[in-house]
Formats: C-alpha cells, structure tokens, sequence
C-alpha cells in the first residue's frame, strides 16, 4: 500500500488535510506519486502544481516537498501544499 498525506497550510495552521492511498502493486512508485498529487488535488478543488526542480530534490531526498505559489498556476489562498509519503509498499513482503 502507498499512502500519502497531503496538507494545506496558511498561516502555520492546518486549513484541510487528506490521505490519499494507492494500492495498485502494478504501478511505478513515480506514477503513483503523480496519481496521488492529481487525487489530492481533485479532491481540494486545485490545479495540479508544476514540479519545480527543488520539489524535486526535495522529494527525492525527503519523500516529501511543499508545493508554493510559484508551482502553481492559478492564484492561491494559501501558503502552500505539503505533499507527504507516509507508507510505501514493502517490496519484500
């Protein structure tokens, strides 16, 4: 099972959260990262942000990253994404 918690953030404080989960061991652990940005997104009514190189290293390094203004297109009402993997799928199991 792949989990993912996703956060928006304003002003330090928790506005909605979700946790997003993907249980389709056929998938590449990059495609479920991007099915659980575009499901998290849909579900907060949002444009899917860009990933910028250093939500990429981020992400890479940590399993997680902050989406801001600048990854998005639109204008937002908030201070940013927090996009968090919480569980991964244990390829030895």
């Amino acid at each position: 099972m792949f989990r993912v918690w996703a956060k928006i953030i304003k002003e330090n404080r928790l506005m909605r959260d979700t946790v997003i989960i993907i249980d389709d061991p056929e998938m590449s652990r990059t495609h479920k990262v991007y099915k659980a940005l575009e499901d998290c997104c849909n579900e907060f009514d949002l444009a899917i942000p860009q990933w910028l190189d250093i939500n990429k290293k981020d992400f890479i390094k940590h399993a997680r990253t902050r989406f801001t203004k600048d990854s998005f297109v639109e204008s937002i009402d908030f201070d940013y994404l927090d996009f968090h993997v919480i569980e991964e799928d244990n390829p030895y199991a």
